[in-house]
């Protein structure tokens, strides 16, 4: 989910639609390895991989396994580009079902409250916290999750990662560590890049983060903070159960560590544990988006800060940031709040993810993967004959992308998996062909990328 390689991404992609219609770059061209790209424009492998996605969905180019990237031509009038798109399964996004109706929902409720008397305020600049309406109705939401939340120490940000980075500068100065799963976030990693934090790893299983190796590195590297997502884990889908949340809570009380609670796919469990703003209040800075249970394209995040005047504070690094949410958008999701639409339309993605879920079980249940019934992605451990590199790489030039755990990874130690999102495929039929395609590929050992003689 970061703001900045989405938009990276969609610069590279304008960039070689330009060169393809001006003709710099004609059709049948082979284009260089993903790897290749990342490094000679000094981005992430990531960002690369979104733009190959984004050029496919449009059109642009193909791929096919052992054959690399190929450049598509363009109709005679130049408008339109031959083939479907690709199917994309690196995205972390939630479904889009018809029955969240989000379609004719969005304009609608625009619509409706640029009419009503106080409509053209939505247009104007506001308080960088959020005006005191959208944080009551934050205060409602993230209030059916967590016992005591007080709209004076809630905030709204412009999406999740603006909230995690102010959150961040509000926490740790450079040269200061930060504690997280040995694969985590990698909005989290690109933070710390920017800001010359140090990322230290935490051992994790399969529910999550280890309390004894939190302990352990509080006693030898004090993180000012540890960031944690507790519910169906991105990328590994774990679900800390209570008990171990109680534990890391008392370790961090034991050593004063400030907890970064990012919580974006709780919701969409029927019975999640007891939040880390539960159990610790006085130090976490939970952060909670909709991107993730109803559509990125609100950009909206709400962060309960441990206090008042520690919410001040944040206010101001997010003033210097970007200003302010978007105004509009905010008011679109207080008005889904207090109706009720945002849980119908929760519920309508909770429903196909879980139908979404049911057809990678079908189709990768002989492999080794964790996953979450109403999450949006799997976590797929690799077969000994793979590398996760070698794994995204083929699926690349089949047509298709997933991420392999170098993506997420905090050290150079790290299981070998990939994340495949089952979210952004537009419906479950272009989801199977995706998957079937990707349990082809598992079934076979890796076969060389050019002959040996």
């Amino acid at each position: 989910m970061a703001e900045g390689g989405e938009l990276k991404s969609i610069g590279i992609v304008d960039a070689l639609e330009a060169d393809i219609r001006a003709g710099r770059v004609p059709p049948g061209s082979r284009l260089p390895p993903q790897r290749a790209i990342a490094k000679a424009l000094g981005v992430d492998l990531t960002t690369v991989t979104r733009a190959f996605n984004e050029a496919r969905r449009r059109g642009l180019i193909d791929g096919k396994v052992g054959s690399g990237t190929f450049v598509r031509r363009l109709e005679s009038g130049g408008s339109e580009l031959f083939a479907a798109p690709a199917v994309d399964l690196s995205l972390n996004i939630p479904p889009q079902p018809a029955a969240a109706g989000l379609r004719h929902l969005i304009p609608e409720t625009i619509a409706d409250l640029l009419a009503s008397e106080q409509g053209m305020l939505h247009l104007r600049y506001q308080e960088s916290a959020g005006s005191v309406p959208d944080r009551a109705a934050g205060a409602i939401w993230l209030g059916d999750r967590i016992g005591d939340v007080k709209p004076s120490s809630l905030l709204l940000a412009s999406g999740a990662q603006s909230a995690l980075f102010a959150v961040c500068d509000c926490l740790v100065r450079p040269g200061e560590t930060i504690a997280a799963g040995l694969v985590t976030y990698p909005g989290l990693t690109a933070i710390a890049q920017q800001r010359g934090y140090v990322l230290q790893p935490v051992a994790m299983d399969e529910d999550g983060i280890i309390p004894e190796s939190f302990s352990e590195l509080c006693e030898r590297a004090a993180p000012k903070a540890l960031y944690v997502v507790p519910s169906i884990d991105n990328p590994t889908t774990a679900t800390l159960p209570e008990a171990r949340r109680r534990e890391i809570a008392r370790i961090a009380r034991e050593y004063r560590v400030a907890l970064i609670e990012d919580d974006p796919y709780s919701s969409l469990l029927k019975h999640a544990p007891a939040s880390f703003a539960d159990l610790a209040p006085e130090l976490t800075w939970h952060i909670e988006t909709l991107s993730k249970c109803a559509t990125p394209a609100l950009r909206i995040a709400y962060v309960l800060a441990p206090s008042d005047a520690q919410a001040l504070r944040l206010a101001g690094v997010l003033r210097a940031m970007n200003l302010m949410a978007p105004p509009l958008n905010a008011a679109v999701a207080s008005r889904w709040i207090t109706t009720g639409r945002l849980d119908d339309i929760r519920n309508a993605i909770r429903e196909e993810a879980a139908a979404r879920q049911a057809i990678a079980r079908s189709l990768l249940g002989r492999f080794v993967y964790q996953s979450d019934p109403h999450g949006h992605h799997v976590w797929l451990t690799m077969p000994p004959y793979w590398r996760a590199v070698d794994l995204a790489s083929h699926a690349e030039r089949a047509g298709f992308a997933v991420v392999p755990s170098s993506e997420f990874a905090v050290s150079r130690t790290h299981p070998e998996a990939v994340r495949i999102s089952l979210g952004v495929a537009g419906d479950r039929d272009s989801l199977t062909q995706a998957l079937k395609l990707l349990a082809e590929l598992l079934a076979q050992p890796v076969l060389p990328s050019k002959a040996i003689v």
